[in-house]
């Protein structure tokens, strides 16, 4: 495909050259839960508009036989260019999750969020928010099929517009309680929203992270979560100051090397 073309090629038509590629043995397998990925998405969207938020909320809703196919679709997406963005990482199920149950999570505490991760978090809202009127219009076209026993575009749909309904209350009780971080916490220590270079004492490599709430978490673009393990340890400590984390491949030894204020 052209590039143009990859840039409007919606997630069915994507679906069914990846479906066309595997071999004649894998295809009836791998197809019934492709297709009931892009179903759930909405068969009429562009690949180019799939995200994280997107993929990861699929995870919440399928089951751990269903993830292979999937990620396996999605690494074919990347890998014919039709997104800059590496998706299958964010296809995670969660431990003993249910449709019920998604809905049904307690209220969060109020987050403590960086200015940043506010403006993101709005940003994500509207998009969802945006989402609604096609998942509607999808239900009217599936409904008019008649064969509600069968009707998988149907079912996938709804359920597509429950996950959207249940992050909108969700992200809009967030934001209704977030406290934006400030310039009056500490002038020494490490705090949520500061932005801190660790030295790794075991490679002499620097890392750079900033501080932020779970929520707004993103190892990857340099926000580690106050949650994990190394967040954990370095809350709270000085400059100067080593720090050792435990993980699975071993113990690991910081530096914090230096310390810059939210909002400097």
């Amino acid at each position: 495909m052209k590039n143009s073309a990859e840039h409007d090629a919606t997630l069915a038509e994507v679906a069914r050259s990846f479906i066309s590629s595997l071999p004649p043995t894998e295809r009836s397998e791998v197809q019934a839960q492709v297709l009931k990925f892009v179903r759930w998405i909405g068969s009429s969207r562009k690949v180019s508009d799939l995200s994280p938020v997107d993929v990861a909320g699929y995870g919440e809703l399928t089951t751990p036989s269903a993830v292979r196919p999937v990620r396996a679709f999605l690494t074919y997406v990347r890998k014919k260019g039709f997104t800059g963005t590496s998706l299958s990482p964010h296809l995670r199920v969660r431990k003993a999750s249910s449709k019920a149950g998604i809905m049904r999570r307690k209220p969060h505490a109020a987050a403590t969020l960086t200015a940043q991760g506010y403006a993101e978090l709005e940003s994500e809202l509207e998009a969802l928010k945006s989402q609604l009127p096609e998942v509607i219009d999808e239900i009217q076209r599936a409904a008019a099929d008649k064969d509600f026993k069968e009707n998988a575009p149907l079912a996938a749909a709804r359920e597509r517009k429950a996950y959207l309904e249940g992050r909108i209350r969700e992200m809009e009780s967030t934001l209704t309680l977030a406290r934006i971080m400030g310039t009056s916490q500490g002038i020494s220590t490490v705090k949520p929203g500061d932005t801190v270079v660790l030295c790794d004492l075991s490679s002499g490599s620097e890392l750079s992270y900033v501080l932020v709430h779970p929520r707004e978490a993103n190892p990857t673009k340099g926000k580690l979560s106050v949650a994990s393990p190394l967040g954990k340890v370095i809350l709270d400590k000085e400059k100067g100051q080593t720090v050792e984390v435990t993980a699975p491949a071993g113990s690991f030894r910081y530096r914090i090397e230096s310390i810059a204020k939210a909002g400097e």
